[in-house]
């Protein structure tokens, strides 16, 4: 079997791209598929870079079974399409940020996460910084059903 790998990006690397990560590498892990496939995460902006994942996301994912505490923020860089397989973008903004950090032919690795999961009637995940706890539990259920759908993806690429 081949090897893929993911990197999943949002803004400062505090919310939504850490718990698609966790969740991501969670469900990689219970499949045994780990061997195969490698999960990142990145912000488009260094705000955070070397911080842990806001307390907020943590919790909500700790209460979910994800622990996403040894997790890191880093910048996403060019050699990122080098790196990796997949570059997936939370929401349309940092999709274009993306964009234009690409290497010409980098383009068809970018991807928006919730794409993988039309049934849900939305493209981009929410950033949930500056509302309540709500907007936590919300994300981590966006991400959950589109990683799912993702994975079903990826497990085809592997095979393929």
């Amino acid at each position: 079997m081949k090897k893929v790998s993911i990197l999943f990006v949002c803004m400062g690397n505090i919310c939504r791209s850490p718990t698609a990560h966790g969740v991501f590498q969670q469900m990689v892990e219970r499949e045994g598929l780990h061997p195969f496939v490698d999960v990142d995460s990145a912000g488009t902006h260094a705000y955070h870079v070397g911080n842990p994942p806001d307390p907020r996301s943590q919790e909500t994912a700790r209460g979910r079974g994800v622990d996403l505490s040894r997790q890191r923020a880093r910048k996403a860089l060019a050699e990122d399409f080098e790196r990796f397989d997949y570059i997936v973008a939370m929401d349309l903004d940092n999709l274009e940020n993306l964009s234009r950090l690409a290497p010409p032919g980098g383009l068809d690795k970018l991807h928006l996460l919730l794409d993988f999961a039309p049934e849900l009637g939305v493209r981009e995940v929410p950033d949930p910084y500056y509302g309540g706890a709500r907007g936590f539990d919300d994300v981590f259920d966006l991400v959950t059903t589109a990683s799912e759908r993702m994975l079903e993806v990826i497990r085809r690429d592997l095979e393929g």
